[in-house]
């Protein structure tokens, strides 16, 4: 069901790996799906509702472990940059230093991770309970990272930064499970 990372060895760099122009895409395709998703929010403070983190969920799925993790760093590189990516059309390398900057950098570490978990067990249940553990990775980094917004007070930024998110957490989970499990289906996988 799930492909090898998609990458080329050339002969010329001995070991050096490159990535295929297909694989260049779905990288591009899926930050830039996660911009997507970083504006459908409802905007509470201090973090907002988005659905950026089931576009990790579903780029690590797709894409396994290397490349998805390539493409958060993608996303969060054009952010950084200065293109108007992050939630709110926000930018600039002071957004990664903000109250979402954990939920931010958490991004690529979590692709990597449900990514490869689903590359071992590619069980309907395995993608579910990866998907929940890179969700909850997110949260947790992420509240983590708040709690400097709360004068250090990691049970209020555990309370306003993973706990009101928890059951939205669970309904994407089973969203973006859900979808990968039907589309895989019919795309076993994505072009390398």
């Amino acid at each position: 069901m799930h492909k090898k990372v998609a990458v080329k060895k050339l002969p010329l760099l001995g070991s050096v790996s490159v990535l295929t122009g297909s694989s260049i895409f779905w990288i591009a395709t899926f930050a830039i799906l996660t911009f997507l998703a970083a504006q459908l929010a409802i905007p509470v403070k201090p973090v907002p509702f988005t659905l950026q983190t089931m576009l990790v969920l579903l780029s690590a799925a797709f894409l396994g472990s290397k490349n998805s993790a390539i493409s958060q760093v993608t996303y969060l590189t054009m952010g950084v940059i200065g293109l108007p990516v992050f939630a709110a059309f926000s930018f600039g390398p002071a957004t990664l230093f903000g109250p979402t900057g954990g939920y931010l950098l958490s991004f690529p570490v979590a692709a990597f991770i449900v990514g490869y978990l689903i590359e071992k067990f590619e069980s309907k249940l395995a993608v579910f309970l990866s998907m929940l553990l890179g969700n909850t990775l997110i949260l947790l980094i992420g509240s983590i990272f708040l709690a400097s917004f709360f004068d250090g007070n990691l049970a209020e930024a555990f309370i306003s930064g993973a706990a009101i998110f928890s059951v939205w957490g669970l309904i994407k989970v089973a969203a973006a499970a859900s979808i990968y499990i039907v589309l895989s289906k019919r795309f076993p996988k994505l072009p390398a």
